[in-house]
């Protein structure tokens, strides 16, 4: 075994029998190294490693801290938090929605529309859920071709086998430096290298790119172009213009998230500049509902079969009953008019969210139901993380979004779609007052 985990090991053996606590800051990796005899380059990797196993979280200029709490034993962000108040899922659900669901799927309960849902499906689908799928996916003045269609679970399946069907083992993967914490536990599972990206205020630095894809070729490219999550960014038209054109000039395909892209539907998907190079990925989960999705890909020709393969062989196509349900949704007007009133939701807690956060340094696209919260000075994310939960608002850290063994901002993410409105007023007014104090004053130091 390497020195460097033997050291490792160690120093997990002192913080599983308490010698370290949770929020001890580790020494600079200089002096580390000095006490123990080691070189910088060795003490670099022991930190990385307790990084890795999530006994430690790096902060950007702070330094390498003990965690706060032990990680999860499932993917950050994957189940409803603990706490009373949860800020951490974000799957916006409206009061009146159910009502309006149940008008639209009452026809499945007759027999003959039933039996049409027991039936066997292909990635494919038929061709009544490929136009009226086609049609509820438009936006911003595109439309995709039906022909091209093909139809998984949900949004993380049409990932998964998106991401299977482009790189193998060892292969690397772009992605934002901060990025969608499913998309980490997917490439992990499928052994697939993530490369982080520098992202500016417009997005994705398509020069980095270019930069990363010179030391090693990359397989692929995964980006968020509208209502990035975690950070909350839409890409202007000019730098989507500027990353399609690094694409095509590299011939690298993009996997385009467009999940939140409802919330923006006065802008074409990046696919609409560079279709030949970017496969476009989507999902009725924020759309309609968690336990209501579909998974929808839209790949180019050349990576149709592959994709379609994948989806098969994975177990990710959707169910024919998923497919009819979905189809009686988009076909009636019930999706437009649920997200149309989501669109709306948006707004209305974005601008709550700008009232009671006013004084501090917050970032978002008005439109979307998360932000990026840079803590102040005398706060460290993981410690007020725990402060938070100890009020019984659950919020994510920074660490749950960066993609590998790097230091991570003090900052979290704050999901704004869960609690009622009142409640989530209550809840910001509540962390507000938290961050003007300190850890010491919050009892977590």
């Amino acid at each position: 075994m390497d020195d460097y985990r033997l050291i490792a090991d160690r120093l997990a053996a002192d913080i599983g029998e308490g010698r370290l606590r949770p929020g001890d800051r580790l020494p600079p990796q200089r002096r580390f190294a000095r006490e123990h005899g080691i070189a910088p380059s060795t003490a670099t990797r022991v930190y990385s490693e307790l990084v890795r196993r999530g006994l430690a979280v790096g902060e950007v200029g702070r330094g390498t801290f003990i965690r706060a709490a032990s990680p999860p034993a499932d993917p950050a962000l994957a189940d409803p938090a603990a706490a009373p108040i949860d800020l951490e899922l974000n799957f916006p659900l409206l009061p009146e929605q159910a009502e309006l669901l149940a008008k639209s799927l009452s026809g499945l309960l007759r027999p003959e529309a039933l039996g049409e849902g027991l039936r066997p499906t292909t990635p494919s689908g038929t061709a009544v859920v490929r136009e009226t799928s086609a049609a509820a996916l438009a936006r911003g003045g595109w439309t995709p071709d039906p022909g091209k269609l093909l139809f998984a679970g949900n949004g993380r399946q049409a990932i998964a086998a998106t991401f299977s069907a482009l790189a193998g083992i060892g292969e690397r993967v772009a992605v934002e430096a901060l990025t969608y914490p499913v998309v980490k536990a997917i490439a992990t599972r499928l052994g697939i290298t993530l490369v982080p990206i520098e992202v500016d205020a417009d997005g994705m630095v398509p020069e980095a790119v270019r930069a990363a894809h010179r030391i090693s070729p990359l397989r692929a490219v995964y980006v968020q172009p509208a209502v990035q999550n975690p950070l909350g960014l839409t890409m202007s038209a000019g730098r989507r213009q500027a990353l399609a054109e690094v694409l095509t000039e590299l011939g690298v395909p993009a996997i385009e998230d467009g999940i939140n892209g409802f919330l923006r539907d006065d802008l074409p998907p990046l696919l609409a500049l560079a279709p030949e190079q970017v496969i476009l990925v989507d999902s009725l989960s924020k759309r309609l509902a968690p336990g209501m999705s579909l998974g929808f890909v839209v790949p180019p020709d050349r990576f149709a079969d592959r994709i379609a393969a994948a989806l098969r062989s994975g177990g990710w196509t959707a169910l024919r009953f998923g497919m009819e349900v979905a189809t009686r949704c988009m076909a009636d007007g019930t999706l437009a008019e649920i997200e149309a009133a989501k669109r709306l939701d948006a707004l209305a807690r974005q601008e709550l969210r700008a009232e009671c956060l006013a004084e501090f340094s917050v970032r978002a696209d008005p439109r979307s139901f998360h932000c990026w919260w840079d803590l102040p000075e005398q706060w460290r994310a993981e410690t007020f993380v725990a402060a938070a939960a100890r009020r019984g608002i659950a919020v994510s850290p920074a660490a749950a979004f960066t993609v590998g063994a790097g230091h991570a901002p003090s900052a979290v993410r704050l999901a704004l779609s869960g609690p009622p409105p009142a409640q989530l007023k209550a809840a910001l007014d509540q962390l507000a007052a938290l961050a003007r104090g300190t850890a010491e004053d919050a009892g977590t130091e």
